[in-house]
C-alpha cells in the first residue's frame, strides 16, 4: 500500500511511504515516484544519483529477502539540503560491501550505492527482526545547490 504522509507541522514536508511485495517492476514505478518529489522538492540535479541508489537497494529486497515484501521512505531533508532514502524489510541478513570479480554478475550493489550518494547505512532493528537500508544525496555535493561542488569525505556505512 502506498501512503504520502502529511505534514505535521506547517514547514515539514511530505514524506512518501510504500508498504508491498517488490517485484522485477518495482524499482521502475518507484524511480518514477523518486523523480517526482525530487523534480518537486528542486533537487533533480540528485535524481539520478538518488534513482541508481534506490533500484539497487530494491533489487537486494528482490533478491535476498523471503516474501520480498519491504517499506520504502523518501524524506527531504532539513533545508532542503537533498534527500534521504529508505528501504526497510523484516529480514535479519544485513548486507555486505562485496569486492567482486571483473567477470562477475553481482555483488557491486553497495558498491554501486557507495559510489553515487554522499552517507548510506544500514541500520539493525533492535528486536533483530529485520533492518532499514538508507542513503542520502545531498544538494551542495551535487552541485545544484549552495555549497561546494566537491562532495565531502564519505564516512563508511554505519554497523
Amino acid at each position: 500500500m502506498n501512503h504520502v504522509i502529511s505534514p505535521q507541522g506547517e514547514s515539514e514536508e511530505p514524506v512518501y511511504r510504500a508498504d508491498f511485495a517488490m517485484g522485477e517492476h518495482s524499482a521502475r514505478h518507484l524511480r518514477r515516484i523518486l523523480r517526482l518529489y525530487l523534480n518537486g522538492w528542486g533537487l533533480a540535479g540528485v535524481a539520478d544519483a538518488a534513482e541508481l541508489a534506490f533500484t539497487e537497494l530494491i533489487a537486494n529486497v528482490v533478491r535476498h529477502v523471503p516474501g520480498r515484501r519491504g517499506q520504502t521512505f523518501i524524506f527531504r531533508l532539513p533545508d532542503g539540503e537533498g534527500v534521504r532514502v529508505e528501504v526497510a524489510d523484516g529480514c535479519p541478513k544485513v548486507p555486505r560491501v562485496v569486492e567482486s570479480g571483473v567477470l562477475e554478475e553481482g555483488g557491486r550493489g553497495l558498491v554501486l550505492v557507495d559510489a553515487v550518494t554522499d552517507k548510506w547505512g544500514v541500520e539493525v532493528r533492535r528486536d533483530g527482526g529485520g533492518k532499514t537500508v538508507w542513503f542520502e544525496c545531498l544538494a551542495a555535493a551535487s552541485g545544484t545547490g549552495p555549497g561546494p561542488v566537491t562532495p565531502p569525505a564519505r564516512p563508511g556505512p554505519r554497523p
